[in-house]
């Protein structure tokens, strides 16, 4: 890919304040894009971090508080964003939640409408608001983050692996609905990344060890492995390819451990 491959492009990426979001904004600036950066949370001053570095970088961008499982924090996203650069080229899905260590006989009632709410809803949200303005342009590029653990289950994952296997049918779904429009869907399935999202696999060396053991690759992923497989899926790289999920796994396939994106 060249190194200016999104030139003059406009990406959303949401969960961007930290984790694989931040990366894959980032790299999406680095690559020529203007990146909209969305996050359910702003307080602590993350979203802007994300925002400044994209700027320092040479490129806009504009930071977005918004919850997306609220459809009207997902229009003022994206109105937000065709009044600032005038149109969506790039959607990436990043923003997600995970409860962890409940099986679904174990999940509460409002355990799992947060992860449905948040991944799977709030995903076909975004979805839907900026693939209307994709439409209307006539072009686009959806990317949806699912998970190793939306293809294979793992004991611990509960309403986080059901989510992650809805989006991948959201992902063939849509690529299917809008592929006349010019318009290419797809989706990643990432195994454990070394985010905060997965800090007990790897933030004590013993337990790194352990986790890597369990990938033939015989490492953890990095956000940047995340976010150069998402930087192709983006780009013309990779333009005849829509409605298919890309495993960023180093081999890993869960069996009964726990397991995330």
């Amino acid at each position: 890919m060249k190194p200016d491959c999104l030139n003059n492009k406009v990406a959303i990426v949401t969960g961007a304040r930290r984790g694989i979001g931040k990366t894959i904004a980032v790299t999406f600036a680095d690559a020529g894009a203007d990146v909209v950066v969305c996050d359910a949370m702003a307080d602590d001053g993350k979203l802007k971090e994300t925002e400044d570095i994209i700027r320092k970088r040479g490129r806009r961008s504009l930071a977005v508080q918004a919850d997306i499982s609220l459809r009207s924090d997902v229009e003022k996203m994206t109105r937000l964003a065709i009044d600032a650069f005038g149109k969506i080229d790039i959607l990436v899905n990043c923003a997600g939640v995970w409860i962890p260590g409940q099986t679904l006989v174990e999940c509460s009632d409002e355990n799992w409408d947060v992860v449905i709410g948040t991944n799977l809803k709030g995903t076909f949200l975004c979805c839907r608001e900026a693939g209307r303005q994709m439409i209307a342009q006539r072009s686009g590029c959806i990317i949806n983050l699912s998970s190793q653990v939306g293809l294979t289950p793992a004991m611990g994952a509960g309403a986080y692996s059901t989510s992650k296997a809805g989006i991948l049918m959201l992902t063939r779904q849509l690529a299917q609905e809008m592929a006349g429009y010019n318009i290419r869907v797809n989706a990643l399935a990432p195994g454990i990344v070394k985010t905060d999202f997965n800090s007990d696999f790897w933030r004590e060396p013993d337990k790194e060890k352990e986790a890597s053991g369990m990938v033939p690759l015989g490492r953890l992923a990095e956000t940047e492995d995340i976010a150069q497989a998402a930087l192709f899926l983006a780009s013309d790289a990779s333009g005849y390819i829509t409605g298919e999920v890309l495993c960023i796994n180093g081999g890993w396939h869960p069996t009964s451990s726990v397991g995330s994106r």
